[in-house]
């Protein structure tokens, strides 16, 4: 690794971890500032009751005390406290559950929809204006159009209710197959039409009519040269798509109540849980910077001629 590769890490890095901290801090404050609280929806709760709540959880501390200590707790144990609303379980503990079922639905879906992207791409660049790719575009047009709750209703509605082939529980590991197909469509279109788009660009540049006519092979020239350069822009968006997707479509867990992070974040909104709030939103914070800084990288393993600057 030269030095150069090495201090744009570092850079990257640096730049990663001031990201986050704005993050913590931007969440943090809004958090607490939008009135209300997380025990007033409690029945019946008396007053004293909720000073006592909130003293027992450092509610009643100054904003200010409550930011400093979240933030040595963070960087010093890790810690990102006890939910508010699942009494008895640690936010660290709710988010390991959701992010396992997240990352087996999320990976499955991403790699899916990269291989499928990939060769749905290329055959469309290599028979470009014929029959397969006009239809190849139609699909992908309309999969990139239709948002992923009504992709995901329509699916449900169809294989789980009409026919019954799948159970609509995303609890089930039966019932992810749903959830899978759901995230794999929209991002199977965008890296198909990125692919064919990358594809038709490089063949039409000078260094692969060279190996033409030096008379190298068509697979060589497809595989060796034209594919590898035209995957710079998928890997561009890959990254990123892989963390949002592995973090959970917040609305693709809602529809077949998988029991994700995404779904957590949800519910810690929805109940102002705000320690479960902050640790979803750092997790999920984190995970987007970290791809962004991987694929970043990628593109000077893909292509040498790239520089980090």
């Amino acid at each position: 690794m030269s030095s150069k590769t090495l201090l744009y890490i570092i850079k990257r890095v640096l730049l990663a971890i001031l990201t986050i901290w704005v993050v913590i801090t931007v969440t943090f404050f809004v958090m607490h500032a939008v009135p209300g609280g997380p025990f007033l929806g409690e029945k019946a709760i008396s007053e004293t009751a909720l000073a006592s709540l909130e003293a027992k959880y450092g509610l009643d501390k100054p904003v200010w005390e409550q930011y400093v200590t979240y933030l040595k707790d963070i960087v010093t144990d890790f810690d990102f406290g006890p939910s508010l609303k699942q009494r008895g379980k640690m936010v660290t503990e709710i988010i390991a559950e959701g992010l396992a079922t997240s990352a087996k639905l999320g990976l499955i879906a991403a790699f899916a929809s990269l291989v499928v992207g990939v060769v749905l791409g290329s055959v469309a660049a290599l028979r470009r204006n014929k029959l397969i790719d006009r239809v190849i575009m139609v699909i992908t047009t309309a999969f990139v159009s239709m948002p992923s709750f009504i992709m995901g209703t329509l699916l449900l509605f169809l294989f789980a209710v009409h026919l019954g082939w799948v159970p609509a529980n995303g609890a089930e590991t039966k019932g992810l197959i749903l959830p899978v197909v759901t995230l794999a469509l929209n991002p199977t279109a965008h890296i198909t039409r990125l692919t064919r788009s990358s594809m038709l660009d490089v063949l039409g540049q000078d260094y692969i009519r060279t190996a033409k006519a030096k008379g190298v092979s068509g697979p060589k020239v497809i595989f060796g040269h034209a594919l590898k350069n035209s995957l710079i822009p998928v890997i561009t968006y890959f990254g990123p798509m892989l963390a949002y997707i592995v973090t959970g479509s917040l609305v693709v867990e809602q529809i077949f109540a998988v029991p994700g992070i995404g779904r957590a974040f949800v519910n810690s909104i929805t109940s102002r849980d705000y320690p479960l709030l902050m640790g979803t939103t750092i997790v999920l914070a984190a995970l987007i910077v970290i791809m962004n800084l991987l694929s970043d990288i990628m593109y000077k393993i893909v292509d040498p001629r790239i520089n980090l600057e």
